[in-house]
């Protein structure tokens, strides 16, 4: 039996589910670095960085704490996994921040910010 999708608006019918293609909820994969990320030296590392860039967006330059601070891998684990540890290669950026530069949007680039 054919129904339609029950995102608001659309009018695509569907066999199976509750919405088309285009309006299904997208799966997060599961990450092949979950275990890394859940290890103390990462743990003790992120801490580090976050001290080191003083809880501030390195992009904005907004003062983030808790969930709100994401530690930005400059060069991806997936294209040198030698640096997932190196400070030099992580730094604090805000979640709105972190999620442009990694869909590719914007990117991060040194600034400076006298106020963090």
């Amino acid at each position: 039996m054919m129904r339609y999708c029950n995102y608001n608006g659309c009018n695509r019918r569907i066999v199976r589910g509750l919405y088309c293609d285009e309006h299904k909820p997208k799966r997060k994969h599961q990450s092949k670095n979950k275990p890394f990320y859940r290890s103390p030296e990462w743990q003790r590392m992120r801490e580090y960085i976050y001290e080191r860039d003083g809880g501030c967006c390195k992009e904005c330059g907004r003062f983030v704490f808790g969930r709100q601070a994401h530690i930005h891998h400059i060069v991806p684990i997936s294209e040198n996994p030698s640096l997932k540890l190196d400070p030099n290669n992580l730094i604090l950026l805000c979640e709105s921040c972190h999620k442009k530069v990694e869909e590719g949007s914007r990117k991060w680039e040194e600034r400076p910010y006298f106020f963090c």
